[in-house]
């Protein structure tokens, strides 16, 4: 495995060997990290350029909640809050923009707008976000939830965090290749904080790299969430650091594209790291 492609952009290529940065900008007014802090497409979009300026090589547009508890909404109301601000975004930089969203009608749209990636929670499960994504050639982000957001932290349990969250993924890959996806255009995310505890994520970072054997470049997404509070006893706010330095541990283990709040902070670790490992980072 080479590159993870997203229609004309290749995200992941053989000579860059530094992983790539994907910001995250959700649209919602309930997120736990940055809820309400773009109510609209135009201050989304602007925040959208402080992202590329500041090294991201990927943005992540959301406009459903997924934290532990939380309700989904309806359609329309996805779709209004996404798809005006991909557009806005598409046309004030030139960045791969990534949906987040479960719904075939909203990626659809997303797609349309100028999206060329889908990130689905729920793992592709939905026959007809498969076939959405074979038809218009998207890149995906398979991830593994246990549940849904509303319940996957009612005590969740495994035997075996890493081989269950393994297997669910390879099944899950194998159903997208059937379908038409190749391995090129396919991503997979443990999901951590979906449907798991605090022993559960760090069991899965720690054994990152048995994930390379699917042959799909990693995703992880560490940033601000709840098991760093419990490390650090820090909140949501003042969690970069922790969020750096679990995102470059990821990084160390095999991830390749790193989805992160602060962009900036990520970048710079980065920089740091491939200086000293010897990769060849791209220069922003």
């Amino acid at each position: 495995m080479t590159r993870w492609e997203s229609l004309d952009h290749t995200i992941i290529s053989e000579e860059e060997h530094s992983p790539q940065v994907m910001g995250v900008i959700n649209v919602t007014p309930d997120s736990f990290s940055d809820g309400g802090r773009f109510p609209s497409p135009s201050q989304a979009a602007d925040h959208a350029r402080i992202l590329a300026e500041q090294g991201a090589g990927l943005l992540d547009v959301g406009g459903e909640s997924t934290r532990p508890g939380s309700d989904a909404v309806s359609l329309e109301v996805e779709i209004r809050r996404v798809i005006p601000t991909i557009e806005a975004i598409a046309s004030t930089v030139n960045l791969p923009i990534s949906v987040d969203t479960t719904k075939p009608e909203v990626a659809r749209l997303a797609l349309r707008a100028g999206a060329s990636i889908i990130n689905d929670i729920q793992g592709l499960s939905d026959p007809a976000m498969i076939r959405l994504a074979a038809e218009t050639g998207a890149a995906v982000v398979v991830m593994h939830m246990a549940g849904t957001p509303k319940s996957m932290q009612v005590d969740p349990h495994y035997s075996d965090v890493v081989r269950e969250v393994y297997d669910t993924l390879a099944r899950r890959v194998d159903a997208a290749e059937e379908a038409g996806i190749p391995r090129s255009r396919i991503a997979i995310d443990p999901g951590i904080g979906f449907g798991k505890m605090f022993d559960h994520n760090l069991a899965l970072l720690r054994n990152l790299d048995r994930f390379a054997s699917l042959n799909c470049i990693i995703l992880i997404g560490t940033s601000r969430k709840g098991f760093l509070g419990s490390i650090t006893g820090k909140p949501v706010d003042q969690r970069a650091i922790a969020s750096v330095v679990s995102s470059l541990a990821a990084a160390v283990r095999g991830a390749s594209v790193l989805r992160v709040h602060d962009v900036g902070p990520m970048v710079d670790a980065l920089k740091v790291w491939a200086a000293i490992q010897g990769w060849n980072p791209t220069r922003k």
